[in-house]
């Protein structure tokens, strides 16, 4: 069929938000620009992340889980048993590991796990090993920002800004060095940000303008094959195979990217753009991202199909039933279900168990916080504690010392990311600016779904994923400070001045903190100076 052509020039339409010509890659600036500041920022972040990576040389906070779990499936394939002097032993002599063959019921996916595995497998099982992906991980996550924040925010310094206030944001810091699977899945979430970002330019360049000046048919065109959401289908998958918050960041970057197509449409001259987006956009999307995600993470739990010994495995042997009672805290029949293979009625009945576990936690914790108390740093967790006496570990204080690992943001980050957030919401509902929209859909995605929990046992650490969205959040506001290219250069210095004093506010507070980041061994008074809150305590 012949494409319809729409003959009227591009300024007809009504632009939906910004100056279009703003909306694309960034094509102005030298190639070698783009990547040169990104990678020295990465490069600063990765000698913070990797500096004395094995110290403390113990098992962090949730570390007693997650290692152990790649450990096993390494050998296994899936996890198995471990007593309770494990992690002494493992620590006296990493070769003599005493895992056990029986199934452990484990209440996270396996993705996550079989990502620690990588460092284990080279490094062995030690702190250094167990910790090395998620220090890559948060590296590579630091240039990957600047690098979005770049095509997100037209300007490669305000991408490198972004950048460098992860690089020295507290929680992004020691998630990157402890082996939880938050820092993990981090990654996985701003690279399928990152993706969908690629994928709307690469969309948006087949609806341009032709050579004549006319558009294409805004209602009819055909977007064409799209890999590279097919990329955040895949990395929203990995997400979800990490922990299961992730279905909630899927819903909300899928719906953002059709959005994106109608927005498109729109600019193109369609006369029903979400009409079109839902005729010719919305399918695709669909199978693009929940398609790949499903894949991926049925993929993840590879190691449990293939072998015959992991948790719930055999459940369905001589059941005709999905489950006993419910699935999901929903009342099911109980049906004849043998056409459908024990190994999957297996695997679904495990995952019923852990959306009882993950939904139903709620044994008090010291350091559990509620979602609301979360962007102010109001309780971070306390990771590793020690007292340390005098005489000892290089202590030399009268009064003895601490050494501690703290998941503290950076709190002058932290606080201006608020600030921050009321600027983006004022420019996409009054601006219409799809950046600030982009972002929010993000924050949205990540943090507000928590907040459905409030008796359920949860913790501030789990805001590492929200990290890259707040410094995007800080660096466009600090741009915004800054002011537009065609401005007095009285008005350019004044902004660069209060941009550059925010900046090294930050640095400065992050340096401060770095003792009770690294398990430093500081005098106890030192300590108790960076407790500003008795919530810290």
């Amino acid at each position: 069929m012949t494409q319809a052509v729409v003959t009227h020039t591009p300024a007809a339409p009504a632009p939906a938000g910004p100056d279009p010509a703003r909306r694309g890659p960034v094509r102005w600036a030298p190639a070698h620009s783009g990547w040169l500041g990104p990678l020295a920022v990465a490069l600063f972040a990765g000698l913070l992340r990797f500096w004395h990576l094995g110290s403390p040389r113990a098992f962090v906070f949730d570390e007693t889980y997650y290692p152990k779990d790649a450990w096993s499936l390494l050998k296994l394939g899936y996890e198995g048993s471990w007593p309770d002097s494990a992690n002494t032993d493992i620590l006296a002599d990493p070769r003599l590991i005493p895992l056990g063959p029986s199934p452990e019921f484990v209440a996270h996916p396996p993705l996550g796990k079989w990502t620690i595995a990588i460092g284990e497998q080279i490094f062995g099982l030690t702190p250094f090993g167990w910790r090395f992906m998620t220090a890559l991980l948060g590296t590579v996550t630091v240039l990957m920002l600047a690098r979005i924040g770049r095509r997100l925010l037209g300007s490669t310094l305000i991408g490198c800004t972004a950048a460098l206030l992860m690089a020295v944001d507290g929680l992004q810091f020691v998630m990157s060095r402890v082996s939880l699977l938050d820092g993990v899945q981090m990654f996985y979430v701003l690279g399928a940000f990152g993706a969908l970002l690629v994928d709307r330019d690469r969309a948006r360049e087949r609806l341009a303008p032709r050579p004549d000046g006319t558009l294409p048919d805004g209602d009819r065109a055909r977007l064409g094959w799209r890999p590279w959401r097919i990329a955040a289908g895949v990395m929203l998958g990995a997400a979800c195979a990490t922990k299961w918050n992730g279905l909630t960041i899927l819903a909300a970057f899928g719906l953002l990217t059709v959005l994106w197509d109608a927005s498109r449409r729109r600019w193109a001259g369609a006369r029903r753009p979400y009409r079109s987006m839902l005729r010719r956009d919305a399918g695709p999307a669909l199978l693009a991202t929940v398609g790949a995600a499903g894949a991926v993470y049925t993929a993840s739990w590879g190691g449990w199909f293939l072998t015959d010994d992991g948790y719930d495995r055999h459940w369905a042997d001589g059941r005709a039933g999905l489950s006993t009672d419910h699935l999901f805290g929903v009342p099911l029949p109980q049906v004849d279900m043998t056409w459908v293979p024990e190994a999957l009625r297996g695997w679904w009945h495990y995952h019923s168990q852990m959306w009882d576990f993950n939904t139903g936690l709620s044994t008090p914790h010291t350091y559990q916080s509620n979602p609301w108390s979360w962007l102010l740093q109001g309780r971070p967790v306390s990771m590793y504690w020690e007292q340390v006496p005098q005489g000892q570990k290089g202590c030399t204080a009268s009064g003895g010392c601490a050494s501690q690992i703290l998941g503290l943001g950076t709190p002058v980050l932290w606080w201006a990311a608020c600030f921050a957030l009321v600027y983006l919401l004022w420019r996409w509902f009054f601006r219409r600016d799809w950046r600030s929209g982009a972002v929010l859909c993000a924050v949205a995605g990540v943090y507000l779904p928590w907040f459905q929990y409030q008796e359920r046992t949860v913790f501030s650490f789990y805001m590492v994923v929200l990290v890259p969205f707040l410094c995007l959040a800080v660096a466009q506001m600090l741009g915004a400070l800054l002011g537009p290219a065609g401005c007095s250069p009285e008005r350019r210095r004044l902004g660069a001045a209060g941009a550059g004093l925010i900046v090294l506010a930050v640095v400065v507070c992050f340096a401060y903190f770095y003792p009770l980041y690294t398990a430093e061994v500081i005098p106890m008074t030192d300590w108790q100076d960076r407790m500003w809150f008795t919530s810290w305590v």
